[in-house]
This record gives structure tokens, sequence and C-alpha cells, in this order.
């Protein structure tokens, strides 16, 4: 089977590479933006560039069965200069179904497309979780430019027959992580004092040897085709829960100061910072029971597992 994968230099492109070529039952291509630093053995890239929906996907889609659609703008989630938005707008919209529908015409068989939680909403209760069949609140340009991107796929599948498959994952965390994730962990490993001891959220996270495994089994399995899925390790932790586990993978004390929640969230906002406070105080909590049940999936590594793995990357590094 050929398999394509867009976005192949990002975390999450990079990692289902190695997987796909380990598995050593497909034929595996992918896009980057620029040539990729350190390739993936087996893997055939092609440079693209900046995408727009002005390019032509001949040469790539030919031949192809499964697209892995992984690539986007993802950050400067908090960019307000001009022009922001519609940036979000062409890469994660008007690019995704232009691709989406030079596939259908190529005679691919199915596209994957990597959406995210952000799609369903900021945050839970923390004795809620997020599911499917919620209707979507996307809070920011980022989450409204996915769902404007699932609702044109679900509409060009009923057009085309392409069968769609919409993932949607909430922090992915694991080997080369970036972002905040990987400031967390440097926190943690210089023994800096935070202040979050006493915040008891649970938010959901999923290691990206899980979301990847549950990738290539939307990639083939028939009861993917034409579905929308929630994915997390099955295992919820509190911010507070979260550092500790991370500094016992590290061994080194959890520094931990509890300061009262409410306390931060006034900060926050005396500072303009409430979405970095609804990251570490909020909950977001996600169920996978319909991943579960229809695909008979489950995650394949635990939550100490994927830290231990994180933390062995940040090690090397």
């Amino acid at each position: 089977m050929k398999v394509l994968v867009t976005g192949g230099s990002g975390f999450v492109g990079r990692a289902l590479l190695r997987h796909l070529v380990a598995l050593d039952r497909y034929e595996v291509s992918a896009t980057t933006r620029v040539n990729p630093a350190d390739p993936v053995s087996g893997v055939r890239y092609t440079v693209v560039g900046d995408m727009t929906s002005q390019k032509r996907w001949q040469s790539e889609l030919a031949g192809v069965q499964v697209l892995v659609h992984a690539a986007a703008r993802v950050h400067a989630l908090n960019d307000r200069t001009a022009g922001s938005l519609e940036r979000f707008e062409q890469v994660n919209v008007e690019v995704t179904l232009e691709l989406a529908r030079q596939a259908a015409a190529a005679g691919v068989r199915r596209f994957v497309f990597l959406s995210s939680i952000g799609v369903n909403g900021v945050m839970t209760e923390v004795n809620t979780a997020f599911s499917e069949t919620d209707q979507a609140q996307p809070h920011n340009a980022y989450a409204d430019s996915k769902l404007k991107a699932e609702q044109g796929l679900r509409k060009l599948a009923d057009e085309t027959g392409l069968e769609v498959v919409i993932i949607r994952p909430p922090l992915v965390y694991g080997p080369g992580v970036r972002a905040n994730f990987a400031a967390l962990m440097r926190a943690v490993q210089r023994g800096w004092p935070l202040p979050l001891g006493a915040v008891h959220n649970l938010r959901s996270m999923v290691a990206v040897d899980n979301l990847v495994d549950f990738i290539i089994t939307c990639m083939t399995h028939p009861g993917a085709a034409n579905q929308t899925f929630l994915v997390s390790d099955g295992r919820d932790l509190s911010t507070a829960d979260l550092i500790r586990g991370l500094a016992r993978e590290m061994g080194v004390p959890a520094r931990l100061i509890p300061v009262p929640p409410c306390v931060l969230w006034k900060l926050a906002d005396l500072l303009r910072r409430s979405y970095v406070i609804q990251r570490v105080c909020g909950s977001l909590r996600v169920d996978i029971t319909k991943a579960k049940t229809l695909l008979g999936w489950v995650p394949r590594i635990s939550v100490d597992e994927g830290l231990r793995r994180a933390v062995a990357s940040i090690r090397k590094s």
C-alpha cells in the first residue's frame, strides 16, 4: 500500500514515518516545507515549500491509496498581526480542501485528517469529557480553521466517495516535543519552583506513539471510514501530577508550591495571559469510548511509559 504523509518533518509526521517504515508493509512518501534535517531512511521526500491552494499534486498523489494530512499552520496562535486569521484559513482550510479534491480525482481511497481537540472547545468541567457528538466550540483562529476544514472534507466525501477520517488529538507529547511541554520539562529538570501544587484539574494527553498507532489503525480499518474520533492515553492527569510524573522519571524532586488556583487566574487576567492559565489550571478531558468500541483500539503504551520516553529524549538532547 502506498501512503503519502504531508508535514513529514513535523513532530507527529516524522514519528508516523518512522513507524510506517518499521512496519515494512507500506511504500512511504512524504512532503515537507523544507529539506528535512534528519530524514527517515526508506521515505521518499518531496519539498513543496509553503503550500498554497494553487499547487498541483499530481506527481505526489500518483498511486497513493492513503493520504495522511498532518501539515498545518499551528504556531503563532496568539498572532494578532494583520492577515494572521487569513493565513490560518489559507493553509488549514483552502489548501486542505484543494489537496483532498485532487486526492479524490487521483483515486486516493482514504484521507486521514489531523484536526484538533480545540474544535470541541478549550475546557471541560473536571467531571465531564468531550466526545465526538458535542457541538463544536472552537476557541481561536486555529481551531476555527480546523473546524471549517472538517466541514469541507465531509461535504467532499459525500460528493466524491473519498473516505475521510478526522482525528482530534489533545496535547501530544513524546520524544522531540517542543513548545510548552518541552519548556515544562526543562523547568522540572532545572528544579524551578512551580506554583501549581494546589491545582486539581484533569487533562487528557496523548503520547505521540499512541497517536501514531491510532493514525495507522485509521488508515485501514473499515469502521474508520467517514468518522470523527477523539484520542488520548486513556488516563487523565492533573497538572501537578504531570509535574510529579516528569520529576519521578528525571530522578529530581517536584518543587510544587500550593498557590490557590483563584490567585493564579487573577494574576493571569492582570497580565492578559488567561490562555496560559487555562492550559495549566483548567480541565480538558476527552472520551475515547468510540475509538475503543468501533475500532477495537486501546492505547499501546501507558502514560508513565510515554513520560519516560519523553524524558529520555530530553536527556539525550
